[in-house]
């Protein structure tokens, strides 16, 4: 049994965006306790410390965080590291149908933590409602037997929310691969609408903008979806990003053709690599929970960047124990900016995103979504 009794604390903070009330030096214990842990039960870590001019000795007495070594998240398209608790965990994917592949594993108390904290954050915005069932179109993944793409994981997860009435899935199985079904979508919207009951819609943003598109293209009226229906994003554009939408023009029409407000379009960020959720305020800012920490990241010489600057957006968290993923940088550009700056009243810097940095062949399960829409 791994105890992590700090770690397990920090994920399990019912304020996800209150740093006052969480306990005075709960996240430097928690990041050294996982850092310790991985120092005994993965193997080649310690080295990896040592070899950035750190010991397993400096832990307990460290209080910043950059100093601790991320790995790239692309690293995890090249190699499955885990620890002796990632040795027979859950697998997930970060691609799709086609795609280089991170293959990431998740030990019990690891999902529990990132679950806990999807939890807290839902509950915060008032989106745990276990009295009112919805109708759901998910715009990932149809399950093909064991779900193990991670965006299909999450979507699935994210049902649990509410009662499911009904599904409905923008990507259809086929039994050998998967298929992009527009007019699918549009009848089930259709169907959502006379039926009475609040929609929540999941998944990937190019989808549902293509199927909004189609809906004017065919003249489909507009429809007005029943009050307390709520649009959750993630995955990004990715190989559409030629032809990504701005969020606010893309909330615009779905307001307009969809009835869902404004306010209730909500954008998230996350990935396989990590699994801790930054989730768009009312004011569409993507607010740092307490579960982790920020560092943007020139990159030229990977020094950390204060408020206002451009660079690779980097994550310390210490909710994982099945694979040394506690310390990441993403392929993202991303500017930090102060808790002030955005007047939605939450405590907790915000990021903002600027798109992928350089033009690797690394695909995300987005990415290979995303091709579907080209061959349709």
């Amino acid at each position: 049994m791994i105890s992590l009794p700090h770690s397990d604390a920090l994920c399990a903070l019912k304020n996800p965006y209150c740093p006052d009330a969480m306990p005075a030096d709960l996240f430097d214990h928690a990041m050294a306790e996982i850092s310790l842990f991985h120092c005994r039960h993965t193997p080649g870590y310690e080295h990896w410390l040592n070899a950035n001019g750190l010991q397993a000795s400096d832990l307990p007495h460290l209080d910043d965080w950059s100093r601790l070594p991320p790995i790239f998240a692309s690293f995890f398209k090249q190699q499955l590291l885990l620890s002796t608790s990632g040795e027979d965990a859950l697998e997930l994917t970060s691609s799709g149908t086609s795609g280089q592949k991170s293959r990431m594993r998740y030990d019990d108390r690891s999902m529990s933590g990132a679950q806990a904290m999807v939890t807290q954050i839902f509950r915060h915005y008032g989106w745990d409602t276990p009295d009112a069932p919805c109708n759901y179109l998910l715009l990932s993944y149809e399950p093909q037997q064991r779900i193990s793409l991670g965006t299909s994981y999450t979507d699935q997860f994210l049902c649990r929310f509410a009662p499911v009435n009904r599904v409905a899935y923008a990507l259809r199985s086929t039994g050998a691969s998967h298929e992009f079904d527009p007019f699918g979508v549009i009848a089930a919207l259709q169907a959502f609408a006379e039926e009475g009951l609040p929609v929540r819609i999941f998944g990937f943003p190019a989808f549902l903008w293509q199927i909004l598109e189609r809906m004017k293209t065919n003249g489909v009226a507009d429809l007005q979806l029943p009050a307390g229906s709520l649009s959750f994003f993630g995955g990004g554009w990715k190989t559409q990003s030629a032809s990504e939408i701005p969020k606010q023009r893309l909330y615009a029409r779905i307001e307009q053709q969809l009835g869902i407000e404004i306010a209730r379009c909500r954008d998230g960020y996350g990935a396989v690599e990590h699994a801790v959720p930054y989730i768009e305020c009312a004011r569409h800012h993507f607010h740092v929970p307490v579960y982790s920490k920020v560092f943007i990241r020139d990159p030229g010489d990977f020094s950390v960047l204060g408020h206002g600057h451009k660079g690779l957006l980097g994550f310390v968290s210490p909710y994982i124990s099945s694979s040394p993923a506690h310390s990441v940088v993403m392929s993202d550009l991303a500017t930090l900016h102060p808790a002030a700056s955005c007047d939605c009243g939450l405590a907790s810097d915000w990021f903002e995103l600027h798109g992928r940095a350089g033009t690797d062949t690394g695909r995300s399960c987005a990415m290979a979504a995303a091709d579907l829409l080209g061959s349709n």
